[in-house]
């Protein structure tokens, strides 16, 4: 699959990702989250191509084959960054308007985007994550703070180590612990898992949790981001929410409840023995979502 690969630079990144589809087809744009990469896909694209749409899946900063431009810029990994990478990549290949895929990063990265510049998202189906669920001062349960145990670990130089020196096998038990009910084979995984060898892999997600509690610097560039972040802006663009029931990663708790931030249509579903990774358990419950989205627009 790696013969599929293009390559195409915004300001700070030279984004690697795939393309599929007739160039010429409405485009959907799926990002993947942490610890994964454009693989997390497989299952949703080949039916979204084969419906007539274009796909188009990168690889966020710090996975695969994207690299950064400067060799001495910050490894952010704050969610302003993964937004502005979205809008960026668009820009960078002449999308005007896309339909927004985001699983778990991705799906952070998507909500600011929409947030931010609505007119260009035409739809957001978001996996696994609720709206305005990553600041500092967010009230979580202790149930959901026990799940986030390795964002705390990854506060401690012990936990950066761990993610350096054994990032296959933390990886793995994420994985396993995040979707109990899945049971991926090991060259599932390991497929996925090369992505991680990224230089500044390790770097960037020790820097996206740590800025995510409070606890690291932002990169300046995104300030302004940030801030207009922070007041959780309403989104107009139509949103659909899947959230898997034995998610253990982010419980299904942490996305409800959030439908006074959308002024647009919006609508949540919890999806019964399903784990974190939703388009990989269950690519057909994306798909679905996806094409609720596309064909009012597409239909003659």
């Amino acid at each position: 699959m790696g013969d599929m690969t293009k390559h195409v630079r915004t300001s700070c990144l030279e984004v690697a990702y795939e393309d599929r589809g007739s160039p010429r087809a409405e485009p959907i744009i799926l990002v993947h989250g942490f610890p994964d990469d454009v693989r997390t896909w497989d299952g949703v694209v080949a039916p979204l191509v084969d419906a007539g749409y274009r796909t188009l899946t990168p690889y966020l900063r710090g996975f695969g084959p994207t690299r950064f431009l400067d060799k001495t810029a910050l490894r952010s990994g704050q969610l302003a960054a993964l937004g502005q990478d979205l809008i960026e990549f668009a820009d960078a290949l002449g999308i005007e308007r896309f339909m927004l895929v985001g699983h778990d990063w991705g799906a952070r990265a998507a909500y600011i985007v929409a947030a931010s510049w609505p007119k260009r998202v035409q739809g957001l189906v978001a996996l696994s994550v609720g709206y305005g669920t990553s600041t500092p001062t967010d009230r979580i349960s202790y149930d959901q703070a026990r799940a986030y145990w390795y964002q705390w670990y990854f506060g401690l130089e012990r936990g950066r180590l761990a993610l350096e020196q054994d990032r296959r096998g933390l990886c793995r038990w994420l994985w396993a612990a995040w979707s109990p009910g899945w049971h991926f084979d090991e060259v599932t995984f390991e497929t996925t898992a090369r992505s991680f060898d990224n230089p500044d892999f390790v770097e960037l997600s020790i820097h996206s949790y740590r800025h995510r509690w409070g606890n690291a610097p932002g990169d300046r560039r995104y300030d302004e981001l940030e801030a207009r972040m922070a007041t959780l802006p309403r989104i107009g663009v139509g949103t659909t929410v899947l959230h898997g029931a034995n998610d253990g990663a982010t419980y299904p708790e942490t996305s409800a409840g959030k439908e006074r931030h959308f002024t647009g249509p919006y609508q949540r579903q919890v999806i019964g023995s399903v784990g974190h990774f939703i388009q990989r358990e269950r690519p057909a419950a994306v798909i679905d979502a996806v094409l609720a989205h596309m064909r009012p627009s597409s239909s003659p």
